[in-house]
């Protein structure tokens, strides 16, 4: 039995795989035994602010009251009840609220397990819809490069081929249609030519394309970054032009990440599909969600399957929705909009003037999300281990040191989190030179 934090370690690098990582030279691990807030209170007797909000889904802290207590009274009712000819309440008010808090027009909701889930329902949906079109041909993806979408087969065919981290897989995952990707950053003076690459691969191939699939705004593990909005509306007319559906990957920035509660409306748009995860639930549980329009839904249900051909075993959780529907809530009660303003205004200030350091490359803010590119790779080992020292976690990957802190997390313990960024840049052991 093991009983100690040294026990949990030794056992723990042994037998447990962590997300890409090596069983044979694996990365340090850091035993977390309680939270609170924003803090992890780690066993070795250190108090640290997370700036990753475990990556990306913990907006309002850890052990929240609201949340704890919407998921006990849940708990007493039933924790899970299949999804296959039965409902329930808490996915009932979840469906009306996201219906009610998305983009125009997203009317039907499919409650999935994760946000490669509801990227694989996705996909299914635009070519179960461009099927029941009469129009099988068109049943591939079109995408933009530096994207990342899941770690599943179908998500992995629309993460960037080179730099997407399933190389590996090449040959065996559906290839693909790519894209340049946009580098007009988000304020910078739009020119209509960053479209032409996109152009010219749906004049070409439009019938073959079932969806273009991207990231709206905000580019996340495929390199933390930030293109023009115009980008994304001319994304929008060119598949309307091409009878191509529009897939909305936001798993990582709804819900308030991008300083708009979903980074389609920096576009003033709305896909015909949308993905959700991640913050979801605040954290609590894995839920995602993928919504379409009524088109969408009433297409695939008249065509030659009569139905949508989809059905996770855990769809629909009853005790995920309730943690879902609380956090929606808060999300609301809490002021989203002047939380993660205030946290832009303080990343801009604090992060920003890093620019002169000789280790950095380039630094960009919007919204809850700051990023350091160095000019070197991390070496993962050495600079998590001195942030820790500094009181804070931060999860660098690449050239990238970058944070995405729970919209509750207070000034002074934001300032630790860029003071503690600001400190590391300088350092020349924590890269690979």
């Amino acid at each position: 039995m093991v009983k100690n934090y040294t026990d949990i370690l030794s056992y723990d690098q042994e037998h447990l795989w962590h997300p890409y990582t090596s069983m044979t030279n694996p990365l340090p691990s850091y035993v977390v035994e309680d939270a609170e807030g924003v803090y992890l209170q780690l066993a070795s007797g250190e108090r640290i602010i997370d700036g990753m909000s475990s990556w990306w889904s913990v907006v309002h802290g850890y052990n929240h009251p609201v949340l704890n207590t919407a998921m006990k009274a849940q708990i007493d009712k039933f924790s899970h009840v299949m999804f296959g000819g039965l409902t329930h309440s808490p996915a009932v008010e979840l469906a009306e609220k996201l219906i009610n808090l998305t983009p125009e027009g997203l009317n039907k909701v499919f409650l999935a397990d994760s946000g490669s889930v509801a990227v694989e329902v996705a996909i299914k949906m635009a070519i179960q819809y461009q099927h029941s079109k009469n129009k099988p041909s068109k049943n591939k993806l079109l995408t933009i490069k530096n994207g990342y979408h899941g770690d599943t087969f179908a998500a992995m065919s629309v993460c960037d081929p080179v730099n997407g981290m399933h190389q590996l897989f090449s040959g065996f995952i559906t290839e693909n249609y790519f894209a340049d990707a946009p580098k007009i950053g988000f304020d910078e003076t739009w020119h209509e030519s960053e479209l032409d690459s996109l152009k010219n691969q749906l004049a070409d191939n439009h019938q073959h394309i079932a969806a273009l699939i991207l990231e709206p705004i905000v580019q996340g593990a495929g390199g933390m970054r930030f293109y023009n909005p115009e980008f994304l509306a001319g994304c929008r007319e060119l598949c309307d032009q091409y009878d191509v559906l529009l897939i909305a990957d936001e798993i990582a920035t709804g819900f308030g990440r991008s300083g708009k509660l979903f980074a389609c409306e920096h576009a003033n748009i709305s896909p015909d599909i949308l993905c959700l995860g991640k913050a979801l639930t605040g954290g609590y549980l894995t839920l995602a969600a993928t919504l379409c329009t009524d088109t969408v839904a009433n297409t695939i249900s008249e065509g030659e399957a009569g139905v949508f051909m989809h059905g996770p075993t855990f769809m629909g959780n009853p005790l995920a929705c309730a943690a879902a529907n609380a956090s929606l809530e808060l999300l609301i009660e809490n002021n989203w909009q002047s939380q993660v303003s205030d946290i832009e205004s303080q990343l801009k200030a604090e992060l920003l003037p890093l620019i002169s350091s000789k280790n950095v490359e380039n630094v960009r803010v919007l919204g809850a999300i700051g990023v350091i590119e160095a000019k070197y790779p991390v070496n993962m080992a050495v600079i998590q281990k001195r942030f820790v020292e500094l009181g804070v976690w931060v999860r660098p990957f690449g050239k990238l040191i970058y944070i995405m802190p729970p919209f509750v997390i207070s000034p002074d313990e934001l300032y630790k989190l860029t003071t503690a960024m600001a400190k590391i840049v300088d350092c020349d052991d924590v890269f690979n030179k």
